[in-house]
């Protein structure tokens, strides 16, 4: 319990953080928000917890704890589930739940007829001189058996994924195409013994991508639907299939889920150098700074224009409106696109030998020209001073984030969830409970038959019925006389005594029980002590 309640509280900045593996815009989002606090909790692994090593390190434990739990009760319960029932207790006067009655059959025949009901009822029976002792419920011990093997297989069904499975994302431009290898990839996160050869081999093309917002009210500017139009191919030269790929509808691929998990713009520039050839004629996403209006930032490299290299950082508006001289976007649909951009020229350090983020722009060795970043529509040119150049923003597309899933456990996974509910439905619901019968001969030529009830689980009730209905069941079948049950006697206390009983009854009892003692065996002085404790002596 401890464990499960620490994993369980190890889980919740996971839920509160963004997480590198799930959303990697919204990671760089928080660095900007919080450029203090986001390293600390990098740091700790917090943007990516459940591959941390101290989440790793409870789980592990949850794992040691569950299976030192599980293995030794499997074998109890193994044992318990073959177990027949105890010896009839000598007193069932003392049981929780009793009734007596008198009939004309013979001892013998009253617990021939008691044992055949019983067992037409899915009790399992144990007889002896004088008595049957009847027990059903073993379910529950089984129930509670498959949970607790269920929540083993699921931590290893977690395990296996983790081992065998990887995680990637991709960010893709409309019109363009990637295969699943890991050089297109963007992030690959790969279990530990999964190679580059053993990614599935399928490619995926983004023909289109529509995005629909609420327009009025107080929720005007929440997303209504995102559709990405995709076509896929399973491996090279399998047929091309079309698939809408929406928010929690994934394409499943060769065993590979693809998710659609975000969206922004890709504002195109076309870059003429001062040499005047045009040296850059694209696409560059930008990544969204916030979500209400989707302002978007940005870099443009240009390392091929002369006579020197030049950088561009920006901020796409798709909605640009001027609130008190300040540009801002106020709705995330491309209304009234515009683009923002400051100029630098220099050496941008591409060869330098160190990795560069396609989201940042090293302006160490650059110099910033001096032009207004006025706000540009699509068709709308920057000159740029000193003979550098020229950019023209000539329009937008739009990109999708997605993420890529292959967990061979998830599948073993929920079949293991599904065998814990049911383990645990079955713990609840199945009750363990016991039955004794006693028959001994009475007062003029009659036999007394005495029955005991004891459910050891019956917290939600109900096992008061089932006797009631079992005592008349019984006393009907032997043409019983007499019949007293609990709910007739004066008292319900546990320990209750045969002077509880009517004094006629009590009496015959007495020395029916007097008789029977000399030739039970069960009623011997050297019995098993948890026995006599078991059957309320």
């Amino acid at each position: 319990m401890l464990f499960r309640s620490l994993l369980a509280v190890a889980s919740v900045p996971g839920s509160v953080l963004p997480q590198q593996g799930i959303d990697p815009s919204a990671v760089s989002q928080y660095y900007a928000s919080h450029p203090a606090l986001a390293p600390i909790l990098a740091r700790l692994s917090l943007f990516n917890v459940f591959a941390a090593p101290w989440f790793a390190a409870i789980y592990l434990l949850l794992f040691a704890s569950l299976a030192g739990c599980v293995l030794p009760r499997t074998f109890r319960l193994v044992g318990s589930a073959r177990q027949l029932p105890p010896r009839a207790p000598r007193n069932l006067a003392r049981l929780p739940l009793t009734a007596s009655y008198q009939t004309g059959l013979g001892p013998a025949a009253a617990l021939d007829s008691a044992e055949r009901m019983l067992s037409g009822k899915q009790f399992r029976l144990r007889t002896g001189d004088g008595w049957v002792a009847a027990e059903k419920g073993y379910l529950r011990e089984v129930g509670n058996l498959i949970f607790h093997i269920a929540l083993l297989a699921l931590l290893g069904s977690v395990g296996v994924g983790a081992i065998f499975g990887y995680k990637a994302n991709r960010l893709l431009v409309v019109g363009d195409s990637f295969a699943n290898t890991v050089t297109a990839l963007d992030q690959f996160r790969p279990g530990r013994l999964v190679s580059p050869a053993d990614l599935q081999p399928f490619s995926l093309t983004l023909d289109n991508f529509t995005a629909t917002y609420v327009t009025s009210g107080p929720q005007r500017g929440q997303p209504a639907e995102f559709n990405a139009a995709v076509r896929y191919s399973a491996q090279p030269g399998s047929p091309v299939r079309a698939y809408s790929l929406r928010v929690n509808h994934p394409l499943d691929v060769d065993g590979v889920r693809v998710f659609l998990i975000g969206h922004g713009y890709a504002p195109e520039f076309r870059v003429t150098d001062g040499t005047g050839h045009v040296v850059f004629n694209d696409a560059v996403p930008f990544i969204p700074i916030e979500q209400a209006g989707l302002t978007s930032d940005g870099v443009i490299k240009v390392p091929d224009a002369g006579p020197r290299q030049l950088g561009f950082a920006g901020v796409f508006l798709p909605t640009m409106v001027n609130v008190g001289g300040s540009l801002q976007s106020v709705f995330p649909a491309a209304l009234n696109p515009r683009v923002s951009l400051l100029a630098y020229a220099g050496n941008l350090g591409m060869n330098s030998g160190q990795p560069q983020s396609v989201y940042q722009l090293n302006t160490a060795s650059l110099h910033r020209l001096p032009v207004a970043p006025d706000p540009l529509a699509a068709g709308q040119s920057m000159k740029l001073p000193g003979g550098a150049g020229t950019i023209t923003f000539t329009g937008y597309r739009q990109w999708i984030s997605l993420a890529i899933t292959y967990d061979p456990g998830q599948l073993p996974a929920l079949l293991s969830g599904v065998a814990a509910l049911a383990g645990l439905l079955l713990s609840f619901l199945v009750r363990r409970r016991r039955v004794f019968v006693r028959a001994y001969a009475g007062a003029a030529g009659s036999t007394v038959v005495d029955l005991g009830g004891l459910a050891r689980s019956d917290a939600a009730g109900g096992f008061e019925t089932e006797f009631a209905g079992l005592a008349g069941e019984l006393s009907e079948a032997h043409d019983g006389r007499h019949l007293v049950t609990q709910a007739d006697e004066t008292a319900d206390s546990p320990g209750r005594t045969e002077q509880e009983f009517p004094d006629a009854l009590a009496g015959q009892r007495q020395a029916g029980q007097a008789a029977n003692r000399s030739s039970d065996p069960s009623a011997s002085s050297n019995r098993d002590p948890s026995l006599r404790a078991e059957e309320g002596e």
